[in-house]
């Protein structure tokens, strides 16, 4: 890889070893990501269950992680090349915005099945899949065609989004810069260990930096607070954590929040270069 060339992988390529590469962080480190929810939710940690059934809604983050990770990476190799191609300067500025249109769609997957995943982590554990989502898509929102059609299974959509572009914007142009400039120190790509380094790396900064976003997520896609009052939108998240709660709240969880997606940076980009590499080299294209 050298300074300026974008890597360009097939599209059915990128769009199996995102899915493969994506259910291996998610399975692995499920446990991580319930507690980091029990410590955002507007519940105490121990009554949102503390550290019992900590893998009380896997069923549907695996639903939902092979198809919203191929999603995110078909997308992003795919635009990454073309963007880059139409002489904009900077490569940046092309990952950030295939990043960007790359969680954009994957939320269309992820969404759904964070806000069943999110309402199985605090819950008592004895619902199913099948209880949470009927009890979800019942419940009404205030826009028209989300309670009509979806119910609240799109509840936080926005705030995802809001969360998942900034989170792109960091991560992946460090991501991408590292791989160059330690490529071009080898004078040759990548190995998959160095790029799970890099993955990790960024990850965690990013993740550090959008834990706020995520805090007020994670509360939109529970939908009420501790006393059971329904949250309105994101703003109004934002205000009752910063009256009821205090500016620290918005930190909640970030000790796992930057332990899982660093950790998981390091599963899901290693596991995606040699996924990549595999099957390159099996389909022939190198």
């Amino acid at each position: 890889m050298t300074e300026g060339k974008e890597r360009e992988t097939p599209f059915f390529i990128s769009l199996i070893c995102g899915g493969l590469a994506g259910t291996s962080v998610d399975v692995t480190l499920y446990p991580i990501d319930t507690l980091k929810t029990r410590l955002q939710s507007p519940k105490s940690f121990m009554s949102a269950g503390g550290f019992r059934g900590i893998y009380n809604g896997l069923g549907a983050a695996a639903i939902g992680s092979a198809p919203g990770a191929a999603l995110f990476f078909s997308t992003y190799e795919f635009l990454k090349v073309r963007v880059n191609n139409l002489g904009i300067g900077d490569p940046a500025i092309g990952h950030c915005v295939a990043a960007s249109c790359g969680e954009a769609a994957a939320c269309l997957v992820r969404v759904p099945t964070e806000v069943m995943k999110s309402n199985m982590q605090i819950g008592d554990g004895k619902q199913s899949i099948t209880q949470t989502f009927k009890k979800i898509v019942a419940q009404k929102e205030s826009n028209a065609f989300m309670s009509s059609m979806l119910g609240g299974l799109y509840r936080g959509y926005g705030i995802t989004l809001m969360r998942e572009v900034p989170f792109a914007f960091i991560q992946f142009p460090l991501y991408e810069r590292m791989k160059i400039k330690w490529s071009n120190y080898r004078n040759k790509e990548v190995t998959s260990y160095q790029a799970a380094l890099c993955g990790s790396v960024s990850g965690g900064i990013a993740a550090a930096l959008t834990t706020p976003l995520d805090v007020m997520k994670t509360r939109l896609m529970i939908g009420k607070d501790k006393n059971d009052v329904v949250y309105k939108n994101a703003a109004d998240v934002a205000r009752r954590i910063m009256k009821e709660e205090g500016a620290k709240t918005f930190l909640s969880g970030i000790e796992p929040r930057v332990m899982w997606i660093s950790i998981g940076g390091f599963v899901f980009f290693g596991a995606y270069e040699e996924y990549r590499s595999l099957s390159m080299k099996y389909c022939g294209y190198e």
